[in-house]
């Protein structure tokens, strides 16, 4: 199994969710409010006046199978709106209770 934490603007919360439901991830946290700026071009999600936007997270745990097809959805997504960013992160879960 597998753990993908995707990190995005607040603006894709709708499209996040959607893009879930239809590859069948049912289960997910959801972190509201998150601050953070991108590694390489991103600018600061920080809430304040002068970087007003904010991001917010899920994680999920998802079979093996399923992280290509999440994977190149959150690529597919990122490419239709650079500026607003969304990215993905995975990692092994080596149990779970």
């Amino acid at each position: 199994m597998k753990s993908v934490f995707i990190v995005f603007n607040q603006a894709f919360t709708s499209r996040v969710e959607y893009m879930l439901d239809q590859l069948g991830v049912r289960g997910f946290t959801f972190f509201e409010q998150v601050q953070g700026r991108g590694s390489v071009a991103g600018e600061p999600h920080r809430g304040t006046h002068t970087w007003p936007e904010m991001n917010s997270a899920v994680i999920t745990v998802v079979e093996d199978d399923k992280v290509d097809d999440l994977l190149q959805t959150v690529r597919k997504l990122d490419a239709r709106n650079t500026e607003v960013g969304v990215r993905a992160f995975v990692w092994n879960i080596e149990q779970t209770v």
